[in-house]
């Protein structure tokens, strides 16, 4: 039920783009607690994109769970802020994320919801 999103105006190499995906989706599940079976992460690169009027390098994150716990916003924030840097060179200060806690009633999955 978790799924992140992310749009960066950074080119990624072909060969870098499934390693990336699933450390992404690893560490969302240790940090939700969740299944990894149920992470989805949706990436996409070389986004038309200006923060803070320049096109450095840049990434805006979505990142939308079932009961997603206010409490922990503040270390998955740390968390990614810290995983674009090491992975994609893109400055924390260069990152929005955006939580969202998703109500049961309104995720669906295979044919029904959760």
């Amino acid at each position: 039920m978790p799924y992140v999103k992310i749009q960066t105006n950074t080119p990624i190499a072909s060969e870098e783009k499934q390693p990336l995906l699933s450390k992404i989706s690893r560490q969302v599940a240790d940090a939700l607690n969740k299944p990894e079976r149920y992470v989805m992460v949706d990436l996409t690169e070389n986004a038309s994109m200006v923060f803070s009027g320049s096109g450095d390098p840049a990434a805006y994150i979505e990142l939308k769970s079932i009961g997603l716990p206010d409490t922990q916003t503040q270390h998955l924030s740390q968390m990614m802020c810290t995983l674009l840097q090491d992975e994609l060179s893109i400055s924390p200060e260069r990152i929005y994320i955006e939580f969202t806690d998703i109500p049961r009633k309104f995720w669906g999955w295979n044919g029904s919801t959760f």
